[in-house]
């Protein structure tokens, strides 16, 4: 395993980190517990989860299963996203949801969500601290001076975000240079070779203000596996229904599958597989601290660990990118689900 610095701090994460946000949905607590062993058996040492995720549950089974190993890991958490799904289809309803404070970055939820997930966790601090998605409704300078508060209290060492436009970022760094306060170390945004509007602008501010970017669902929720085929659609997997049609319609369609086809001739000739090119390339960006993979199993953390160390040439990288999908403007890929998400 290769280790990079995550962002401008003075932390060294794995090339390859453990998204959690299977544990206590999929998994239960013995089957997360495996994975998270095997995870650190393999020299990944960063584990990203929320306290949405399971609704809390993640971060407990992970708290349990590093309570002996607590120096071996980096922890990675974030708030500010609505805790549970809203009934009705109004942004205000859903914000009021579970009690006006239960949701968003006000200094007031952000400041007792660490304390909850501290207690998930049983830890006495975290990591990384990511505000989980951008709240329209909180100045973000009562959100960073709450979270430069927390940093000085040692509750958590280093700041993050999380579906963060590109000019969301920038500002929020500005204001803390202003106030001198912590800067966002990281952003953690959708991130894919079929998902590239983080290259419109987001990339560029990240090499600008030595941004660390952790992608999640790097392999397009499954689909650059290449496990998924025109006529043969895996049981259980994240685009085979059960509630994700959205992501179905947006991967399963012929155009991406010409693509796929592509990319896996692609790979067969340089010798590795679907995982390791989708991984490698978003590896080949330089503010690219790691990339955020769950796994359901020992056999996937097996195959996710495969995609560190490969280097890209320049050459190869164009090559790949002229079989890709045209990138999006910024503001036009997935900014429409996150404004889905916004409270």
């Amino acid at each position: 395993m290769n280790y990079r610095k995550l962002g401008s701090s003075g932390i060294l994460v794995s090339e390859i980190g453990l998204g959690t946000n299977n544990f206590g949905r999929r998994l239960d607590y013995s089957e997360s517990e495996e994975v998270i062993n095997h995870a650190l058996d393999s020299e990944i040492n960063l584990l990203d989860t929320a306290d949405m995720y399971s609704n809390g549950l993640s971060e407990e089974y992970i708290g349990k299963a590093i309570k002996n190993k607590r120096d071996q890991v980096i922890i990675a958490s974030k708030g500010g996203m609505n805790p549970m799904p809203s009934p009705t289809d109004t942004k205000v309803a859903q914000r009021v949801n579970e009690g006006p404070n239960k949701s968003g970055l006000s200094s007031v939820h952000l400041k007792r969500s660490v304390e909850e997930s501290l207690s998930r966790l049983d830890t006495d601090y975290i990591d990384l601290y990511q505000t989980h998605i951008f709240d329209p409704y909180t100045n973000q300078e009562e959100t960073l001076r709450a979270l430069d508060d927390l940093i000085s209290e040692g509750k958590i060492r280093y700041i993050g975000c999380s579906n963060y436009m590109a000019w969301e970022l920038v500002e929020g760094i500005h204001i803390s240079k202003r106030y001198g306060w912590s800067e966002f170390t990281t952003i953690q945004p959708e991130f894919s070779m079929f998902e590239r509007e983080p290259e419109s602008e987001l990339v560029h501010a990240c090499d600008k203000y030595n941004v660390g970017i952790l992608p999640y669902f790097p392999l397009a929720s499954g689909f650059l596996t290449g496990k998924y085929k025109r006529d043969s659609i895996p049981e259980g997997g994240r685009l085979s229904g059960g509630g994700h049609s959205a992501w179905s319609e947006k991967w399963l369609t012929e155009e991406n599958f010409n693509i796929i086809e592509n990319l896996e001739k692609w790979a067969s000739n340089k010798g590795i597989t679907m995982v390791q090119l989708a991984f490698a390339w978003l590896l080949a960006k330089k503010s690219v601290s790691s990339v955020i993979a769950g796994a359901t199993s020992k056999a996937q953390i097996d195959s996710n660990i495969t995609g560190s160390g490969i280097k890209l040439n320049e050459e190869e990288i164009i090559e790949i990118n002229n079989l890709l999908p045209k990138r999006n403007e910024a503001g036009v890929g997935n900014i429409l689900r996150r404004i889905q998400n916004t409270p």
